[in-house]
């Protein structure tokens, strides 16, 4: 037996609770896992709360990354005691996901934990550092260099946006953070933030163009936000787009792209290939530095997680939420 949080949809409604289930109850898949690590999402919190339609079968044992070390494998790329990681994928939504002791996945989802990183580090970082660090490097493909200008970072007090101000300082990059929630000033500015701007300057329906501003711009919001922040990009700038906290509409024209020639990227995290995820393991190993962890994540238990998944969605959660299983 072991513990996990199971999301159930019946004639009793729609619910997450904690509970214990037999190992045998796993899903198929090549390698099973100890669970050390898991986190809580954006994704998790609307899992969790049946605020959105994530879940795609019941019973669902959310979470959509963890860590942690092999117990049984049939696969050759892993053996029993091998340190792993896994982002994404569909765990979580479709497959059984890490909230719970124990998970069983398919070996191609898996990678090695990264070189540099214990399982927590890495759930720190988790996919929302992962997310931000795929921005970044699409943002790299294009060319942007910190000379170019000032860089927007949408929705920053979030996992992916705190993230994403962390390593586009590092890179040595002018940033702007847009948050709604001005007591995470300091916060923005200790990451490395040289401004801070509120959300509601971008969240209402603004013009087809506005006056250029932005090199580029990482967006976790979507809807409004993302059309306002394309329609203020310099000509020739990047826009890359992973999120939808304000919405997945596009309440746009094509005005900023066709006569400023922004490039928009979409950013998917969920099944990039692996050669792909470790390659930005890799610049985090180099960029991500160990005390900035600290300060974008705190650690929570497993039966915390109900909980936590309501705040994150009502904008009460900072950063990133690790959550150990095992407590």
């Amino acid at each position: 037996m072991f513990k996990a949080i199971v999301i159930n949809k019946d004639d009793k409604g729609y619910r997450a609770e904690l509970g214990q289930l037999e190992e045998s109850a796993l899903p198929a898949g090549d390698v099973r896992v100890r669970v050390q690590y898991s986190t809580l999402n954006y994704k998790d919190g609307l899992a969790i709360t049946g605020k959105g339609p994530v879940v795609r079968s019941f019973p669902m044992v959310p979470g959509i990354d963890f860590a942690g070390e092999v117990l049984e494998s049939t696969s050759p790329e892993f053996k029993v005691g091998d340190a792993v990681l896994l982002n994404g994928w569909g765990v979580g939504e479709g497959h059984w996901g890490g909230l719970a002791q124990q998970a069983r996945v398919k070996a191609d989802w898996l990678i090695p934990l990264p070189k540099g990183f214990t399982a927590k580090q890495a759930l720190a970082i988790g996919t929302a550092g992962y997310t931000a660090m795929l921005c970044v490097m699409a943002l790299q493909k294009h060319g942007v260099k910190p000379a170019d200008g000032e860089v927007l970072v949408t929705g920053a007090a979030g996992g992916v946006g705190s993230f994403a101000i962390a390593l586009l300082s590092k890179l040595g990059f002018t940033v702007v953070a847009s948050s709604g929630r001005p007591q995470e000033t300091e916060y923005l500015r200790s990451l490395g933030a040289t401004e801070v701007i509120d959300r509601s300057s971008l969240s209402e329906p603004g013009k087809p163009l506005a006056r250029e501003r932005w090199a580029a711009v990482v967006d976790s919001v979507g809807s409004h936000t993302l059309v306002n922040a394309c329609a203020a990009t310099k000509s020739e700038g990047a826009v890359a787009a992973c999120g939808l906290a304000q919405g997945m509409d596009f309440p746009g024209t094509v005005a900023p792209f066709i006569l400023r020639g922004v490039t928009l990227y979409g950013i998917n995290s969920v099944t990039v290939p692996k050669a792909k995820r470790i390659a930005a393991y890799e610049q985090l190993s180099a960029l991500v530095d160990l005390k900035t962890l600290d300060a974008i994540s705190h650690e929570i238990s497993l039966g915390e997680a109900i909980e936590y998944a309501d705040a994150l969605m009502k904008g009460n959660v900072r950063g990133r939420v690790i959550v150990d299983v095992n407590r």
